[in-house]
C-alpha cells in the first residue's frame, strides 16, 4: 500500500488584500521560532514533531502550568496567536532546520573528501534562512468550517484581532479529479501574485500490483538529449511490444531562444534577476514535464505495464566546455529529467503501477544486441553498432534499461549455484554497468540448457 495525494486549488472570490495581514503574521511568527530552535536546539538527533513541539510550546508560550517561559517575547509580540498556528509553525520550523543541518553536514563531508584528496574546495556552506515564504494550514473545525460547497469560514487576523469571515472560492469537480471518494485534508491559503487560493489536498491509500515477475510487462523510459522521452513495452523474455517517441519541438524551440536572450541581456547588463525570461522559461519547463509525464503514463496503461523503469539521477555532472546559455540549457535539461521521473511516480502510483529505477551506466554506448560499444554520429539521436547497423540511440537505450531491471529482479528469485552457472555461459551478467538485451536473452538460453 502506497499513500496517494492529491492537492486541488481553489480560487478564493470574495476577498484578496484581507488576507494579507495574516500571511505576515504567519510569517513573522515562523522566523522567530526558527531563531529559538537554532539557538536552543544544536542538535535535532532523537527528536520527532512532536517531542519538538512540546518543548518549544514550553520555551516561548505561557500557561497556567509555565507561567513563566523563557522567551515571553512571542506572546506579546504575536498577541492571542492560534495554538494550531503556532504548531503549525514550530512543526514547519523543525523541517526547515533539520533540512539545513543535513545540508550542512553533507557540505563538510565533502570539504573533508576535498580535503584529504588534496583539492581546492570552493563551494560555499549553506546559510540558515530565517525568513521563508510559507503558508499557513488552516486545521478544520478550529480554523476552517465548511458551509456549503464553495462557502466557508475561516479564521483570520483583520484589523489586530482574530475573527470569523466567511469566504467563497471556486469549487473543483471532484469527479473529474478522481478524488471523489478520498479523505479530505486540512487546507492551506496560498498566495499566487496578487489572489489568494486555498489548497486543500485529498489522500487515499492504493495498492500497487503484485504482478509475478514471470507476467510482468515494464516501460523502459529513457530521457535523451532530443527526444524529452523514448519508451518501449518489454516483458521477460525480452520481447518488445511496442515503442513511443516524445517530444516537444515547439516548447523546446521556444525555451532555447529564451535561454539566449536572457544569457545576452546578462551580458550586457551583468547579472540581473530577469524576472520575465525567467518565467517564461519555467513554463516552458512545466509544460514540457506534464506533456511528457502524462504521455509516458498513458502509454504504460494502454498496454497493461505493470511497472515502469528509468535510469536513476545521478548528481549533475557539469561538462567541461559548457558556458552561457549551453551551461544554462544543459541544467534545464537536468532539472526536466528529474521532474518528468518524479510527476510519473505520483501518476503511476495512482493508478497501481509500480515505478523503479536502475543503473544509467553505459545503457546508450552499449548495442542492445551484445555487439558492443556504438559510435555515435553527428546527431546524437542516431548510433552506429560494430556491425554496421544504424539505429536509435535512444531506443538502444530503452532495450538495456529494460533488460537490466529483469535481470536484477531474475537475479533476486534465482540460487547462487544456477546464477554463479549461468555467469559462467554469459560474461556480461557479472557486471550490471554490461548487461544488455542480449544478456536477458543468453540468460534464458543458458538456464534452459542447465535444466534450471
Amino acid at each position: 500500500m502506497v499513500k496517494v495525494v492529491k492537492t486541488l486549488r481553489h480560487k478564493i472570490t470574495s476577498h484578496s488584500n484581507i488576507f494579507d495581514d495574516t500571511l505576515q503574521v504567519y510569517r513573522q511568527a515562523l522566523t522567530f521560532v526558527v531563531e529559538v530552535m537554532d539557538r536552543e536546539f544544536p542538535n535535532l538527533d532523537g527528536w520527532n514533531i512532536k517531542a519538538m513541539t512540546q518543548a518549544m510550546e514550553k520555551l516561548i508560550h505561557a500557561t497556567q502550568k509555565n507561567p513563566h517561559p523563557k522567551y515571553m517575547d512571542f506572546d506579546h509580540l504575536f498577541y492571542k496567536f492560534p495554538s494550531y498556528f503556532r504548531r503549525s509553525a514550530i512543526a514547519e520550523a523543525y523541517g526547515i532546520l533539520k533540512s539545513h543541518r543535513s545540508r550542512y553536514d553533507k557540505w563538510l563531508k565533502e570539504k573533508e573528501q576535498a580535503e584529504r584528496e588534496g583539492r581546492r574546495f570552493k563551494k560555499k556552506p549553506p546559510k540558515l534562512q530565517f525568513r521563508h515564504r510559507a503558508f499557513p494550514v488552516f486545521y478544520k473545525g478550529v480554523m476552517f468550517q465548511r458551509t456549503g460547497d464553495t462557502t466557508a469560514k475561516i479564521k483570520v487576523f483583520h484589523q489586530k484581532d482574530w475573527v470569523w469571515i466567511t469566504i467563497r472560492f471556486k469549487g473543483q469537480d471532484l469527479q473529474k479529479r478522481g478524488v471523489i471518494n478520498w479523505k479530505e485534508n486540512n487546507p492551506s491559503l496560498v498566495k499566487v501574485g496578487k489572489k489568494y487560493f486555498l489548497h486543500i489536498s485529498y489522500q487515499k491509500s492504493v495498492a500497487l500490483n503484485n504482478t509475478p515477475l514471470s507476467q510482468q510487462k515494464i516501460c523502459a523510459v529513457d530521457l535523451g538529449l532530443n527526444q524529452s522521452a523514448v519508451c518501449s513495452i518489454m516483458d521477460v523474455n525480452g520481447t518488445v511490444f511496442a515503442r513511443k517517441f516524445i517530444n516537444q519541438a515547439k516548447e523546446k524551440d521556444r525555451l532555447y531562444r529564451m535561454t539566449n536572450k536572457l544569457k545576452k541581456a546578462q551580458r550586457q547588463s551583468g547579472y540581473i534577476k530577469a524576472p520575465r525570461y525567467w518565467r517564461r522559461i519555467n513554463g516552458l519547463q512545466k509544460q514540457i514535464v506534464n506533456h511528457t509525464a502524462h504521455e509516458i503514463v498513458r502509454f504504460a496503461q494502454d498496454y497493461g505495464a505493470d511497472v515502469i523503469v528509468f535510469e536513476y539521477l545521478d548528481h549533475m555532472k557539469m561538462p567541461k566546455g559548457f558556458y552561457g546559455a549551453k551551461r544554462l540549457r544543459f541544467r534545464l535539461h537536468y532539472w526536466r529529467k528529474q521532474g518528468i521521473q518524479q510527476k510519473v511516480t505520483e501518476m503511476a502510483h495512482c493508478q497501481g503501477i509500480r515505478v523503479a529505477r536502475v543503473n544509467a551506466r553505459n545503457t546508450s554506448q552499449l548495442a542492445f544486441d551484445g555487439t558492443g560499444v556504438v559510435k555515435r554520429k553527428g546527431k546524437k539521436d542516431v548510433c552506429q553498432f560494430s556491425s554496421g547497423k544504424i539505429y536509435h540511440a535512444d531506443l538502444n537505450a530503452t532495450y538495456n534499461i529494460g533488460a537490466r531491471y529483469f535481470l536484477r529482479e531474475l537475479r533476486k528469485s534465482t540460487s547462487e549455484r544456477e546464477w554463479l552457472s549461468v555467469e559462467a555461459k554469459v560474461p556480461s551478467l557479472a557486471r550490471r554497468t554490461q548487461q544488455t538485451l542480449a544478456s536477458l536473452i543468453s540468460f534464458h538460453q543458458a538456464m534452459c540448457q542447465i535444466g534450471a
